[in-house]
């Protein structure tokens, strides 16, 4: 039988492997702040939030619309999002003739504005179709905002994408749980900006 102290050891293991990346999530708040701001300008502007990612980054994408559409917390105002991989049939549907590399990216090119927002979520930054998407949504005038994890991947680097925030972690149990804080951050700071209509119509100083 192992002793209480391994016991110690391996929680203490187990936390540590996750405080790196949440204090990483802290330092990257200038990022954090324009993203949420650059989001709200565009749902001031009437725009609305795409959101995407597959496998697990596929139940984070209808984690976030549904949160900005029926907000937990009373009293917030609903904001328009969807999830694009919440429709099955249209996945698969064009997935089937176009292939998976394009299941986003032809969904946006049909159902986006140019005041949208898209929201690409990818657990190590290396998703093509998410990758595809971003850079439509970039072509279309699109707001991109990506979440990605170890060192950002080809997403974090491809200028198409305005606004990253990376998970650094190689672990993708660690990424989705820092995911999971950083979307639940842009939450609550688009609506500090969105119901400050006034701070919108200024440019955020560097």
């Amino acid at each position: 039988m192992s002793r209480p102290e391994h016991g110690t050891e391996l929680i203490d293991t187990v936390f540590g492997r996750r405080a790196e990346p949440v204090q990483d999530l802290g330092d990257q708040a200038d990022t954090v702040a324009r993203t949420c701001h650059a989001m709200a300008a565009r749902f001031h502007q009437g725009g609305k939030l795409l959101v995407f990612g597959n496998g697990g980054a596929s139940t984070d994408a209808q984690h976030v619309a549904v949160e900005f559409v029926h907000p937990v917390i009373v009293g917030k105002r609903a904001l328009p999002a969807l999830s694009l991989t919440s429709d099955i049939a249209t996945v698969t549907g064009v997935a089937n003739r176009a292939g998976l590399p394009e299941v986003f990216a032809h969904q946006i090119r049909h159902l986006s504005h140019p005041t949208d927002i898209a929201l690409g979520i990818s657990s190590d930054g290396s998703c093509e179709n998410v990758l595809r998407g971003l850079r439509c949504a970039a072509e279309r005038g699109l707001l991109t905002v990506a979440l990605t994890g170890g060192d950002g991947g080809q997403i974090a680097r491809d200028a198409s994408v305005e606004h990253v925030l990376v998970a650094r972690s190689d672990d993708p149990r660690v990424v989705k749980e820092v995911h999971v804080t950083a979307y639940h951050i842009l939450w609550e700071l688009v609506h500090v900006f969105f119901e400050h209509p006034g701070v919108l119509q200024r440019e955020m100083k560097s």
